[in-house]
């Protein structure tokens, strides 16, 4: 069952039992302190475990006085000048203790040992293509990402849902292998305050090891730039070494880990944190 949205004001929250969670999407500084505490009654009502937002650090004191934690902070996210930290608060304890910190410490070793790259030139095999996504693309990205991924935070196997997000200041990229869509990924604007998130990276199991998230996120970058858009940022599953490995490589920074945040291949993980300025 997909998470529900909840309109509070000029907010906006999201809350559900696949997370296990509440997340402040849009914090409206007007909604203060009440969204937050429409939010702890959602999580006493629901009984879920975690709260979580993202919000300019103008705001972090009113959640911290909630309860809320800092787990990571990105400079430039809001306006490309202002800081953002990521914010939880564990209801339950136990969620905020990470169970493979081993797992976590060696990707992250990993990932930081890679030297930053250029892929400027970068240049796709003889056979593949790479273009923006549009609506008449839905039904094979969702089809993709059904292959990938068993589950997700969002309903990315319906093709009208990923139809719907491209209305939302989402723009897809894709890599056509003769002709059919082998990777796939997102970038998902806040044109407003000019940053954006690098997401939903898929690619065909048949076709992992050819580099195409590193050509997809040089062509999301160079797109985002033409955009307007001056800070980038992922969510990057702790205990991925590819997605990880691929942003270090691209020059992002690592900035914090979101602990068991996220519920993908049916069980809670942690995130990672990394962000650049474009």
């Amino acid at each position: 069952m997909s998470d529900e949205i909840v309109h509070f004001k000029h907010s906006q929250l999201q809350h559900g039992k696949s997370n296990d969670r509440v997340y402040l999407m849009k914090v409206d500084e007007r909604d203060l302190p009440e969204v937050i505490q429409l939010a702890e009654t959602l999580a006493e009502e629901h009984g879920y475990s975690k709260l979580f937002t993202k919000v300019p650090a103008t705001l972090e004191h009113a959640f911290f006085a909630h309860g809320f934690i800092e787990e990571a902070r990105v400079s430039g996210l809001f306006g490309g000048e202002q800081e953002g930290v990521f914010l939880s608060r564990f209801v339950d304890a136990q969620r905020g203790e990470e169970q493979y910190v081993d797992t976590v410490q060696d990707v992250l070793a990993a990932a930081r040992a890679k030297p930053t790259v250029s892929f400027t030139d970068a240049v796709l095999p003889a056979g593949y293509s790479c273009q923006l996504l549009g609506p008449q693309d839905a039904e094979d990205m969702a089809a993709l990402y059904k292959v990938v991924f068993e589950s997700y935070p969002f309903p990315i196997h319906d093709p009208d849902y990923l139809r719907q997000t491209m209305d939302e200041d989402v723009i897809y990229h894709g890599i056509r292998h003769h002709g059919v869509l082998v990777a796939v990924s997102s970038s998902e604007m806040n044109v407003a305050q000019k940053h954006v998130e690098m997401t939903d990276f898929a690619t065909h199991p048949d076709q992992r090891g050819a580099g195409l998230a590193s050509f997809l996120l040089e062509e999301m970058e160079q797109d985002m730039r033409r955009r307007g858009i001056r800070t980038a940022f992922t969510i990057a599953r702790a205990y991925s070494f590819g997605m990880n490995i691929t942003f270090s490589k691209h020059g992002y920074r690592f900035t914090g880990t979101l602990v068991n945040n996220t519920q993908i291949f049916g069980q809670l993980e942690s995130m990672n944190i990394w962000f650049k300025a474009l």
